[in-house]
């Protein structure tokens, strides 16, 4: 193993970290986009992917006994990673189905939520020990925490239930511009 930590060495480690942030902070946001049924949009970033992959790789491969470049190229995969998550949820608008049963106060729940300006919908059901009252809300991803904390304050034992929706049509919807 080799530790070069010349001028030269250091700024191609910042350069192969670099690669590796944006190859991989593309690679998530393409997975997000293959998820959603975009396909041409995952297309285009596969083969920006594609070609930061190839140019990185290249560049630690030569020469596997570079511990310097070794690490910039893992701790760039680590960083683009991170980054690639908060772009996700910072500038990609995703829904979620936030699904809440709960024996007790159902109804004074859903009004809190409405008055937030979610849409909520009630449903009576049964449940294992009794009457249960079913609330279901779809909500932008970055919502969710608002949602979970207003249930929390309400009614801390009810069952909640978030899964992501994959697409949403039509429906009651809080705004973007309301929920920022």
């Amino acid at each position: 193993m080799v530790l070069d930590l010349s001028p030269d060495a250091i700024l191609f480690a910042i350069l192969l970290i670099l690669l590796r942030i944006l190859n991989t902070g593309i690679g998530t946001v393409r997975l997000i986009l293959v998820t959603r049924q975009q396909k041409v949009l995952a297309s285009l970033l596969a083969i920006v992917e594609a070609l930061l992959f190839a140019l990185s790789i290249g560049s630690v491969a030569n020469d596997l006994n570079n511990v310097l470049n070794l690490a910039a190229y893992c701790g760039g995969f680590a960083i683009g990673n991170y980054i690639g998550m908060i772009i996700e949820r910072r500038f990609i608008t995703s829904y979620m189905t936030v699904n809440i049963i709960t024996p007790q106060r159902g109804h004074e729940i859903a009004l809190a939520l409405r008055q937030q300006g979610y849409g909520v919908t009630e449903t009576l059901g049964e449940g294992h020990q009794g009457a249960v009252t079913m609330l279901r809300s779809v909500v932008l991803n970055r919502d969710v925490p608002k949602v979970l904390q207003v249930v929390g304050e309400m009614q801390e034992d009810a069952f909640v239930a978030v899964e992501e929706a994959r697409s949403v049509y039509r429906g009651w919807l809080r705004s973007v511009r309301n929920s920022q």
